[in-house]
């Protein structure tokens, strides 16, 4: 792949990273409900974040299957309607997939306004199948979660790609 003028060039990603990272978001998204706070309608949703940033930089590793179990135990663990998240997940993690090379080719700001939009549908994707189901409204703080995980989308491209950024280096012999 061409890479962006001023780019560096990074580390193959460790599977076992990629993997660790994605079950620490399942249990930050876990964590209010265990600690018998509730989980806030407001608050993003972590586990779709990090899957998002998987499909993008790594999606051979990390696919739609993926998503689509990830998703049915949030199901399982939110006692939502079985499928609720899990085709949520799996429409965002097939839309980030399709645009994974495009979206690499902006800067990380301009990625963040790109995967906006798919946080967008995958929440208005979760509230049909809720309101379908004869769930309630959760209210329009709702609204906040899929600009709080866009906004996120900064911190986790700095803290997710912290493991594949080779030390600056230089070396007349060796310039990359």
């Amino acid at each position: 792949m061409i890479m962006r003028p001023g780019q560096q060039l990074l580390l193959p990603a460790n599977p076992a990273f990629i993997w660790a990272s994605l079950l620490g978001a399942l249990l930050l998204n876990m964590a209010p409900n265990m600690a018998g706070l509730g989980r806030a309608a407001w608050m993003p949703d972590l586990l779709a974040l990090v899957l998002v940033f998987w499909n993008v930089h790594q999606p051979r590793r990390v696919g739609v299957g993926a998503a689509f179990v990830f998703g049915l135990f949030m199901d399982v663990h939110q006692a939502a309607l079985l499928g609720q998240h899990a085709l949520a997940y799996t429409a965002l993690s097939y839309f980030a997939i399709t645009i994974h090379r495009r979206l690499l080719w902006f800067s990380v700001p301009s990625q963040a306004l790109h995967v906006l939009p798919m946080f967008v549908a995958a929440h208005a994707i979760e509230l049909a199948i809720r309101l379908i189901g004869g769930g309630l409204f959760p209210g329009w703080p709702a609204l906040l979660a899929p600009p709080l995980e866009a906004l996120l989308w900064l911190a986790a491209s700095i803290v997710l790609l912290l493991p594949q950024r080779r030390a600056p280096n230089p070396d007349a012999n060796r310039p990359l």
